[in-house]
C-alpha cells in the first residue's frame, strides 16, 4: 500500500479506468470519488486548509473555532461516517472530550489497500465500538460494506449517519439538480435560505432508497444507494454562506446528502427521547457484544440528463 497527499493530508487511493477513490488515513473520511472522464469530484472539499486532527490543539489553531465542531471541521472531507453519534454531544459529553457527529471521523484508521479495493479499521475508544468499512471500485460504482462492533456487555442504541457533503465547482446554485423519494419530511426550525436542514422519510422501494446528484455543466450523475431497512432516513443540510463565524467565515457552499438511521442531528439524550418520527425509529440497536454489518454503493457517471429513475441510475452505472 502506497500513502500519498491529498489536500495536504495523509491519503490512500484506490483505483479502475473509470474511478478514483481517495481515503484520508486520519477520519477514515471518503474524501474523494472522481469521474476520471470529466476530472469531476462531487464531494466537498472545505475553502480552508485542512490539518490532521492529531495535530489539532485549540490554543493553536483558532481558525477552527472554538467549540466541540473545531476538532471536527480541521480536517473534515467529503463524505464523513457519524457514530455513534449524530449531532452535538450534551454539555458533560463535551467537556469529557466528545465532539460533534462522535470520534469516528477523527481517529487514525488502519488501512490495507490493493489496485481497487481497502479495508479501513478503527476502534472507538469513548464509544467502545469498532468500526471496519470495506471498499472496492467495480465498474462505475464504489461498492462499501461496513460492520460496526459493540464491545461492551449491554445492549444499546446509536446514531449511524453517512454524512456525505456535496461542493463546488459540482455543486452551483440554481443549476445542479436532486432526485430523492421522499414520503414525508420536515424542516428543522430556524431553516433559512442561507442555512438549514430537512429531514425526510424516504420511499421503501423494495428495501432500496437512493439520493441522485447531477451537475447539467459537467454532464456528471452522482448518486448512492442504500437499503432503506439499514437507512430509512435522509437528511438534507444546506450552507449557502451563511454561517459568519471560524471556520465558516461567510464564504461556504456546500450541501450534505445525509443517509443514515436518525432524522435530525441532536444530542444522544434528544435522539432518545424522540424514540420515533413519522412511526419510524430515531436510531438503531447494537446487542451486547454483537456486530451489526451494512452495505451501499456510490455511482458516478455522464450522462445527457440527470437520471430519474432507479433503474435509470442503476443501468448507467452498472
Amino acid at each position: 500500500m502506497t500513502e500519498t497527499q491529498f489536500h495536504n493530508r495523509r491519503a490512500v487511493q484506490i483505483e479502475n479506468g473509470s474511478v478514483r477513490v481517495t481515503v484520508t488515513i486520519e477520519g477514515g473520511h471518503i474524501a474523494e470519488i472522481l469521474d476520471k472522464a470529466s476530472g469531476v469530484s462531487p464531494l466537498w472539499i472545505p475553502p480552508w486548509p485542512s490539518i490532521e486532527p492529531s495535530t489539532y490543539r485549540l490554543e493553536r489553531h483558532p481558525e477552527y473555532g472554538n467549540d466541540a465542531e473545531s476538532r471536527l471541521l480541521c480536517g473534515i472531507m467529503g463524505h464523513n461516517l457519524c457514530l455513534d453519534l449524530f449531532g452535538a454531544p450534551s454539555p458533560e459529553e463535551a467537556a469529557a472530550g466528545m465532539v460533534v457527529h462522535g470520534e469516528a471521523a477523527l481517529w487514525p484508521y488502519e488501512i490495507t489497500a490493493t489496485h481497487g479495493a481497502l479495508t479501513a479499521k478503527v476502534t472507538l475508544p469513548i464509544a467502545q465500538m469498532t468500526f471496519e468499512r470495506h471498499i472496492r471500485v467495480v465498474g462505475r460504482r464504489v461498492q462499501v460494506r461496513e460492520t460496526v462492533k459493540n464491545l461492551i456487555p449491554l445492549d444499546r442504541p446509536i446514531a449511524w449517519t453517512q454524512h456525505v457533503t456535496l461542493g463546488p465547482p459540482f455543486l452551483d446554485p440554481g443549476s445542479t439538480q436532486f432526485r430523492v423519494p421522499s414520503a414525508r419530511s420536515q424542516a428543522l426550525e430556524g431553516s433559512t435560505d442561507a442555512s438549514g436542514y430537512t429531514a425526510h422519510l424516504l420511499k421503501d422501494e423494495n428495501d432500496r432508497a437512493f439520493f441522485i446528484a447531477y451537475s447539467p455543466a459537467s454532464r456528471v450523475a452522482f448518486g448512492y444507494v442504500w437499503s432503506w431497512s439499514d437507512f430509512p432516513w435522509l437528511g438534507i443540510w444546506h450552507e449557502n454562506r451563511g454561517r459568519t463565524h471560524a471556520p465558516w467565515n461567510g464564504r461556504t457552499l456546500t450541501r450534505g446528502m445525509e443517509f443514515g438511521v436518525s432524522p435530525f442531528p441532536e444530542s444522544r439524550r434528544q435522539m432518545i427521547d424522540r424514540g420515533t418520527f413519522f412511526d419510524t425509529p430515531c436510531y438503531r440497536w447494537v446487542p451486547a457484544k454483537s456486530d451489526v454489518t451494512v452495505e451501499y454503493y456510490a455511482g458516478i457517471a455522464q450522462a445527457p440528463a440527470i437520471p430519474e429513475t432507479l433503474a435509470a441510475f442503476d443501468a448507467l452505472t452498472i
